[in-house]
């Protein structure tokens, strides 16, 4: 069996709306799906299938007829979709890239806390952004360190390689910041932005204290294990007494590796169809890390793939600092310190940089009949809605 989901540029030889399309509605019988789950597995499965609608493309020399074409969910947890929603945005945020080194920051969730991220998805995962953001916005504004203004842009993750539950945000840094005293740009030391240890303690000591201050006000539903007081105050001794790891990975080079990252990252969901290697009816079997693989029964799948479909309307991807909404006086202060007017980021090629999410961009289509270019486009309407949940199989693609 190929392991290497990227070997090729052609179509995934399986995708995750086959495995839902087949077993989903199985899983729903037995499993609480809520609401939000229901409709993004309808999405997924209805991607680009005749559901939808398209169009169909007919020669005008030959009356040839294409394969129809079908429109896409955009649903934000479909594999297919995400790849040009990517470049959407890369492309809206390259005016806000600075022209400084940048650093690649990790705060991960502790296991003991996973259970209660759980039952409060929406709440806790604000609060490893707020815990994240202002440990590196606080140590930045230290005078002994920068005493400047960072920039930060941060996206939330929560799953692992094989889907297991793993909630972390991956920040994006300048390389130092703005004195908005002096109005000067403080630039990091080589390739050390702030020691990982203070950034675990500080981040911890803000995590603990959110989540104290949402259980004094009874917003936080608790699991079993830490359902009373004396539980609670126990948890949070454990959440104490260990050493919460930041990562830190290597500096990027520049504008153009950081642009390449957040094509890569930011519009990520939790698996790529490029990754399942296999599919049978009682196993799916997944591309992990270092040529590994990772086995499942499709209910297990399912199981931890629908784990990470957000709350409705929770925003993934946040700004804080000099690219926070807010300071775009100071964003445009530190352009005019560090950028001449004429510089220009380049953005890398998009067709490189992303982990394949469909089937390649086509060519412009020529009739394979006649030889013609010229074609005459039909709208095809979508299909009914159908039940929601769904009751009933959704056709899958033409072809």
């Amino acid at each position: 069996m190929d392991t290497n989901p990227r070997s090729s540029s052609q179509r995934p030889r399986h995708e995750v709306a086959d495995i839902l399309r087949a077993h989903a509605e199985a899983y729903g019988e037995r499993h609480v799906v809520r609401p939000d789950q229901w409709k993004a597995i309808r999405a997924i499965i209805a991607c680009r299938t005749a559901v939808l609608g398209g169009h169909m493309d007919r020669c005008l020399d030959c009356a040839t007829e294409k394969q129809p074409s079908y429109n896409s969910c955009l649903n934000r947890h479909c594999p297919k979709c995400q790849g040009p929603s990517g470049f959407t945005w890369v492309e809206a945020r390259k005016e806000w890239l600075l022209p400084v080194g940048y650093f690649h920051c990790v705060f991960t969730l502790p296991v003991e806390l996973r259970a209660v991220a759980q039952r409060n998805e929406a709440l806790v995962y604000s609060l490893i952004f707020r815990a994240a953001s202002e440990t590196l916005l606080t140590l930045g504004h230290d005078p002994k360190r920068y005493g400047a203004l960072l920039g930060i842009t941060a996206v939330l993750h929560t799953w692992k390689r094989d889907l297991e539950y793993h909630p972390h945000v991956h920040c994006i840094v300048t390389g130092g910041g703005l004195r908005r005293q002096t109005d000067q740009w403080v630039s990091a030391r080589g390739d050390f932005l702030f020691p990982v240890k203070v950034m675990g303690a500080l981040f911890a000591g803000k995590v603990i204290a959110g989540l104290r201050h949402a259980y004094s006000r009874k917003r936080l539903e608790m699991p079993t294990e830490h359902a009373t007081q004396s539980l609670f105050d126990a948890l949070v001794r454990s959440l104490h007494a260990k050493s919460w790891v930041v990562y830190a990975k290597k500096p990027f080079g520049g504008p153009e590796q950081v642009l390449k990252y957040l094509g890569q990252y930011t519009h990520r969901v939790g698996i790529s169809n490029h990754r399942i290697l296999d599919v049978t009816s009682d196993q799916v079997t997944l591309a992990t890390r270092d040529g590994k693989t990772a086995q499942m029964s499709p209910s297990e799948f399912i199981r931890r793939f629908i784990r990470h479909i957000l709350p409705k309307g929770f925003v993934k991807i946040r700004h804080y600092g000099l690219w926070a909404a807010g300071n775009r006086l100071q964003f445009e202060k530190a352009i005019a310190i560090l950028a001449p007017p004429s510089d220009k980021l380049v953005s890398p090629n998009p067709s490189t940089d992303i982990e394949p999410t469909s089937e390649p961009i086509a060519e412009p289509w020529v009739c394979p009949n006649c030889g013609g270019c010229r074609l005459e486009r039909r709208r095809l309407a979508p299909l009914s809605r159908l039940a929601y949940p769904p009751r009933s199989l959704i056709p899958g693609p033409s072809g």
